[in-house]
């Protein structure tokens, strides 16, 4: 990779997003192609900064707008573990057994009840019913 400005300058980039796609231009040049995903950071006061996280087969010659930093994507083991440790397991299961998608009678209702709450939880998700949590 050859960049044609220095990591200081601020380069123009465009960014139309339209529901889950996006279309993301430096110079004018369409690059969404090359990108797995990016997240797009302004902090008052100073410039933008676009993460790019490239797909496997990306050509990594750029040009473009903004601070631009290519990373890779974070590993959500370490978030994950700390999440599942902070469960206390009596609540997990009284959460689970008292949902009503559990009675389901398919293969493995338990386990995919679990997950199912174990995922809505960590999206911030409450069950129907299930009171509002007391801050503390």
């Amino acid at each position: 990779m050859t960049p044609t400005r220095t990591p200081s300058e601020v380069q123009h980039v465009r960014i139309r997003a339209s529901g889950p796609t996006a279309r993301l231009e430096f110079d004018g040049r369409d690059i969404a192609d090359q990108v797995a995903s990016y997240r797009l950071v302004h902090t008052a006061g100073q410039a933008p900064e676009l993460l790019l996280v490239l797909r496997p087969n990306a050509n990594p010659d750029w040009e473009g707008t903004a601070r631009v930093v290519v990373g890779e994507a974070p590993d959500p083991g370490p978030a994950a573990a700390q999440f599942l440790a902070a469960l206390d397991p009596a609540e997990t299961e009284r959460a689970v057994l008292n949902r009503h998608d559990l009675l389901d009678g398919g293969p493995h209702e338990f386990t995919r009840a679990l997950l199912t709450q174990l995922a809505e939880w960590a999206l911030g998700k409450r069950q129907p019913g299930e009171p509002e949590p007391v801050a503390g």
